[in-house]
């Protein structure tokens, strides 16, 4: 039995082998230290300036040489100019979890006078490209990207290769860069674990597209607590969807269109927007929540508290990522101190959405046929 769906044995966080934001990589300061001076005089060395002196200049660049300091081109840039920019690459901002990373990244480039750019993709690994190839044509200085595609390509792996990019909730394999995470993995196993404790047997699982980190995970921790509460989760129902409303709604008629759910008690979205398209498909059936049918998601978008019954979900602080990023980025140039964290943890809400399973629905599904389910308590 594979708990993990493929992607098991895999760690929570994308394991980078050369993180240049480890501290075995040295930094200015750290030149700076070596060569008894500060980091504005290493920094003037490194961009040409003539007004140190030459045993000054001598030693710190003896210092660049024993340490193996590599200066990033985006970095200087960034510090010589008086009005710097950055760049945001996000599939959508309709994503209110999207829109809440940028408020985030915004903050902080407020915060030191720094522009920020913003570029959507809709997701399309070529606008991807686009953006990074933008970047090495130095129009930006530095981005954080919010991958849809989760897919390489050459204008990434030359600005992985420079450390002029960080990415934000989706890492991409094979490109080992600075990446801000949520615990993805934990906080699905969480609330795939509130409905096997209010006795839940019977679960379908609407997931994000699977070629994404953030679906892999997710759908690993599903499985993980729905293996260890008796559920072989190779029987599980899983219906693909990406992270729209428009998916979920869809989702979910598949999924109650199937006379092999006549049982089904809950339904798991893989985030919130998916669950509100699945709560609309399930209201139109005449189906009511929790009582005919539990449902939860991920993501706690505002949204979320709104809706009737509120729903459960998990909880991740996109503002304090997109701080967190930018907060990384801008770090390389000496325009803001290093973010406290760049690993976050998730939190599980439980609302109104989920509840005990009732008894005495017929043996014969009336879902099919879009009519309201018939079960009593």
């Amino acid at each position: 039995m594979d708990v993990d769906g493929g992607v098991g044995r895999r760690r929570e966080q994308c394991t980078l082998k050369n993180d240049p934001f480890k501290k075995n990589r040295p930094t200015i300061r750290d030149v700076a230290k070596a060569a008894q001076t500060s980091v504005g005089t290493v920094s003037a060395v490194i961009n040409g300036a003539s007004h140190v002196t030459e045993e000054t200049r001598r030693r710190i660049q003896q210092s660049i040489a024993d340490l193996r300091y590599e200066p990033n081109t985006a970095a200087r840039s960034l510090k010589r100019q008086r009005s710097s920019s950055i760049g945001l690459v996000v599939p959508d901002l309709r994503n209110p979890f999207f829109a809440s990373v940028a408020e985030g990244v915004q903050a902080v480039a407020q915060e030191h006078d720094v522009l920020m750019v913003v570029g959507t993709t809709g997701a399309e690994n070529k606008w991807e490209e686009y953006y990074a190839q933008t970047l090495r044509a130095r129009r930006l200085d530095g981005m954080i990207l919010l991958s849809g595609s989760g897919k390489p390509t050459v204008g990434l792996v030359k600005l992985v290769e420079s450390g002029s990019v960080v990415f934000v909730d989706e890492c991409i394999p094979g490109l080992e860069a600075p990446f801000i995470s949520a615990a993805n993995r934990t906080g699905a196993r969480q609330v795939a674990q509130e409905l096997i404790r209010n006795g839940h047997r019977d679960i379908a699982i609407v997931a994000g597209p699977p070629w994404l980190w953030t679906s892999q995970q997710r759908l690993a921790g599903y499985r993980e607590a729905l293996a260890s509460g008796g559920h072989d989760p190779d029987e599980l129902q899983v219906v693909s969807g990406d992270y729209t409303e428009e998916s979920g709604f869809q989702a979910a008629r598949t999924i109650t269109g199937n006379p092999q759910n006549a049982n089904l008690t809950a339904i798991i979205f893989a985030n919130d927007l998916m669950a509100l398209g699945g709560i609309r498909l399930l209201r139109e059936k005449g189906l009511e929540i929790p009582r005919d049918i539990s449902i939860v998601g991920f993501d706690d978008i505002t949204a979320s508290q709104y809706v009737f019954p509120a729903l459960t979900t998990v909880a991740q602080p996109g503002y304090e990522m997109g701080r967190s990023a930018a907060q990384l980025l801008l770090n390389k140039s000496g325009l803001s101190d290093p973010p406290t964290t760049t690993n976050f943890a998730t939190e599980l809400k439980i609302r109104g959405s989920v509840s005990i399973p009732v008894t005495g629905r017929p043996s014969a599904s009336p879902w099919a046929d879009g009519l309201p389910s018939l079960r009593t308590a």
